[in-house]
């Protein structure tokens, strides 16, 4: 157990250190505001799509095919767990909040958070189920997710559904995996140093937002430390415990969903508070907690699972 919460601590501080350049930049004024919508919408436009392909750069096997299915499974019962989490506990006066904090609840940040740490614990395998958990993120996040924000049905974009960055990977990604495909040479090495870019890039961002947190939002709200806690804690815990009992589970598929549920809050629990106009503050303010939150409790329960599920 010692030796696990040492290698994921490891790994979680090298992310901190890099979060730490973002924050810096922020305040000596070197990166703006202007300046960090293109790096993310570069991050989420062009690199994820290039990370999940690199993943799926394999021989077809058989058996990462059927990890890779169990791990979409995963995803889903993940989401409907922390949806109904969510609906049943997490309630304030102030539905603007409410809204907010459930959003909290469902939505990791297993993109900028979840893929540099598979890739750092479980290199391109954690990668590869990383990419199904992403792909079932972005379609949770532009249905149930956009619809609690919003209030309204009408405003789910079923393009935006199945044509994301996430199900863009997946989608041509896993043809060339099931077929053994290889991109062509300078297209492969174009996308290689595309994903290379993907970590430094997204802590880069979060430490830019972190240097504009003010946090008394979350620190004076208790349904904000319920939805926290749920967050990191509760849903990393509960995925530990159900795969605990599962017989036969592939335990790098189960480390990197465990990844997933334990990262913090999504970044677009903020992007749909400023969209729909929910309470932006405390939105900012859940993100920016959970992620130095985040430099505890992942080390401890990634650490966890790794000792308890990577033994079995």
């Amino acid at each position: 157990m010692l030796e696990s919460l040492t290698i994921v601590a490891r790994q979680v501080g090298v992310l901190f250190a890099l979060m730490a350049v973002g924050f810096i930049a922020n305040r000596l004024k070197v990166l703006k505001q202007e300046a960090v919508k293109p790096i993310v919408d570069i991050e989420l436009l062009v690199v994820t799509p290039c990370v999940l392909l690199q993943a799926f750069q394999r021989d077809y096997d058989s058996h990462m095919l059927a990890g890779l299915m169990e791990a979409l499974a995963v995803a889903v019962g993940l989401h409907l767990l922390c949806i109904l989490f969510a609906t049943l506990l997490v309630h304030t006066a102030d539905k603007r909040q409410e809204r907010v904090l459930r959003f909290a609840v469902v939505f990791s940040n297993a993109g900028f958070m979840g893929i540099p740490l598979q890739s750092a614990l479980l290199g391109k395998d954690g990668v590869f189920y990383g990419a199904a958990i992403i792909a079932v993120f972005n379609l949770f996040v532009w249905s149930y997710g956009l619809v609690l924000m919003c209030g309204s049905v009408k405003e789910i974009n079923p393009r935006m559904l199945f044509i994301n960055p996430g199900t863009i990977g997946l989608a041509i990604g896993l043809p060339l995996f099931v077929f053994s495909l290889r991109l062509p040479p300078v297209i492969n090495e174009a996308t290689k140093y595309l994903s290379d870019l993907n970590t430094p890039l997204a802590m880069l961002v979060i430490g830019y937002y972190l240097g504009n947190a003010k946090l008394a939002a979350a620190l004076r709200c208790p349904a904000a430390h319920l939805a926290m806690a749920l967050r990191l804690i509760v849903a990393p815990l509960l995925t530990i415990g159900a795969f605990m009992f599962w017989r036969g589970i592939d335990p790098i598929m189960a480390l990197a969903a465990v990844i997933a549920a334990a990262a913090p809050v999504a970044a677009m629990c903020t992007m749909f508070s400023a969209k729909f106009n929910q309470d932006t503050h405390l939105s900012v303010a859940t993100v920016s907690l959970t992620t130095l939150l985040s430099i505890l409790t992942m080390p401890l329960t990634v650490g966890l699972a790794r000792a308890l599920l990577m033994r079995r």
